[in-house]
């Protein structure tokens, strides 16, 4: 089983932070795989469900981000999993909006939702990077990720939600490869109407009408000639 864990704040003021780009992410699943209703369990919001024969559960703390690692390891206890058996969604300021990586280990990079999971249940759990773009200096950063994503970014943002989805069963089997194969459809479809070209047609002969001479009118002369042959 996998617990599926989306960083964010709780509360309507910040649903559509960049920030609350986990958040967003599970309820896309949850509303997709047709997961139970969310339930208020382990300090935060709790949805169960199956991806065919896999069982998962989805997990947003309710902590406030920066005591996500609370929730997390309250879950991890009551369903008695190891890190290993948990994925975490967070939006990542180091990557261009719109791209998506996954991770195992490392460290937080000073993402506060991270930082206080690695406390709770130490660094040894998997990632999905979610890129929502960087403002260009690091003291801008807490008022960038708490502001609500511009409508400009509303499409890649969409696509990006939707590939998570279509690959969230892949993603809770451990198939990373399958779950980037299924962001990467959405995120950048291939292209139709480009296929080869089919075989040249061969010239086609011009064909000309056999037309003719034109008889030129006889003269008298010649009338009276062939009369005498």
């Amino acid at each position: 089983m996998k617990l599926i864990v989306g960083l964010g704040n709780p509360g309507a003021k910040y649903a559509r932070n960049r920030h609350n780009i986990g958040f967003m992410a599970l309820d896309m699943i949850a509303s997709d795989h047709g997961f139970g209703p969310w339930k208020s369990k382990h300090q935060g919001s709790v949805a169960e469900g199956r991806f065919g024969s896999n069982r998962a559960v989805l997990l947003k703390p309710e902590t406030f981000m920066n005591n996500s690692g609370q929730s997390v390891q309250a879950a991890m206890r009551f369903y008695k999993l190891e890190p290993s058996d948990v994925v975490v969604l967070h939006d990542e300021i180091d990557l261009a909006p719109g791209k998506v990586k996954c991770k195992t280990g490392g460290g937080h990079a000073g993402h506060n939702g991270l930082r206080s999971i690695h406390a709770h249940i130490g660094p040894d759990y998997d990632r999905v990077r979610l890129g929502v773009g960087h403002p260009g200096h690091k003291d801008a950063v807490p008022g960038y990720v708490l502001r609500d994503f511009p409508k400009a970014d509303e499409g890649w943002l969409d696509d990006v939600l939707r590939g998570i989805s279509d690959g969230a069963a892949d993603l809770a089997a451990g198939d990373t490869g399958k779950f980037m194969n299924a962001v990467a459809l959405r995120v950048n479809p291939p292209r139709s109407g480009t296929g080869q070209k089919g075989p040249k047609k061969a010239p086609e002969k011009a064909v000309s009408a056999q037309v003719p001479e034109e008889v030129a009118p006889k003269s008298a002369m010649q009338k009276l000639m062939e009369r005498f042959r």
